[in-house]
């Protein structure tokens, strides 16, 4: 048999699980959002350093 305390702990976490699920979703999705936001930044940084590169090799 189960304590009352623990029932009405258990009942709780239960009641409020989707919740914290639904936080934890939102949190991963904007994680996944801004990591790709970042790298494609990155990869648009690096072709205008190589093109820069190349107008600078030209000049010398």
């Amino acid at each position: 048999m189960i304590d009352p305390t623990n029932t009405e702990l258990y009942d709780l976490v239960l009641r409020d699980a989707p919740y914290v699920i639904a936080a934890y979703g939102i949190l991963w999705i904007a994680l996944c959002g801004y990591v790709t936001f970042m790298l494609s930044r990155m990869l648009k940084m690096s072709k205008e350093i190589s093109l820069l590169e190349d107008a600078f090799a030209r000049i010398k």
